[in-house]
């Protein structure tokens, strides 16, 4: 089983109804700002990372990591409700859809993603997988909130054959946005989650989606792991040893 431990932290795999009940209430808290649980269909297809305090056992942070066996099971994910990912078939290989990564609120420990990212590291070695995707977030549905962040990730468009088409009934196209007048800056304003995708070579899809349900704009975003420059993969498995 999955468990890496440093300093006062460990990541673990979820062991059963109790600790995913607590995923799925930090979840909630994070993506919908009240006490509740956050639960649907997929997670009972997918493993549950937990990121605790070794004392006592508080949730810092949790994410989900559904397997998908070849191609031909993309239907199956979550990403498939919002993004046509019949462009992908032709991928072979192992992959991991990635889903729900949150952190507490208030927790500001630069080792709570370190440990969350060699979790997933851990796994993905493990599992020989050649793709990681998922919907990567921005907090508010409103397009307005996004502009120059959304411009600036015209470069990490994935090329055709490599990213999704549309499916959803609200996209934002990417072509066509006005450049930031500050580039440094509408990078700056991405979730730090999207920044590491794209810092490991990752690319995106040419739309976002408008989820009105969880008040976020997302993008569909892949990592092929071979493709992860040799200097941060060999940072992520330090993490993960």
């Amino acid at each position: 089983m999955l468990t890496i431990t440093r300093g006062r932290l460990r990541a673990r795999l979820a062991e059963g109804p109790e600790d995913l009940r607590r995923a799925q209430a930090l979840r909630h808290l994070c993506f919908r700002g009240t006490p509740g649980i956050d639960a649907d269909a997929h997670d009972a297809r997918c493993d549950h990372v937990l990121v605790e305090e070794v004392a006592g056992g508080a949730l810092m942070s949790c994410f989900r990591v559904m397997a998908v066996a070849d191609a031909g099971d993309l239907d199956h994910s979550y990403s498939a409700r919002f993004y046509d990912l019949t462009p992908l078939a032709a991928l072979t290989g192992p992959m991991v859809e990635m889903g729900r990564f949150c952190i507490a609120p208030g927790q500001a420990d630069p080792d709570i993603p370190r440990l969350a990212w060699a979790a997933m590291t851990r796994l993905v070695d493990a599992r020989g997988v050649r793709l990681m995707f998922g919907c990567t977030s921005f907090h508010g549905a409103d397009p307005a909130l996004h502009g120059p962040a959304l411009a600036v990730l015209l470069p990490h468009v994935a090329p055709p054959g490599r990213r999704p088409a549309e499916r959803a009934a609200e996209v934002v196209r990417l072509a066509g946005l006005p450049p930031p007048a500050d580039p440094r800056a509408a990078m700056a304003a991405l979730p730090p989650l999207l920044r590491t995708y794209l810092a490991m070579g990752g690319q995106v899809s040419d739309h976002a989606v408008i989820d009105r349900d969880l008040d976020t704009l997302h993008v569909f975003t892949a990592v092929e792991v071979d493709r992860v420059p040799p200097a941060r993969a060999r940072a992520l498995r330090a993490l993960a040893d």
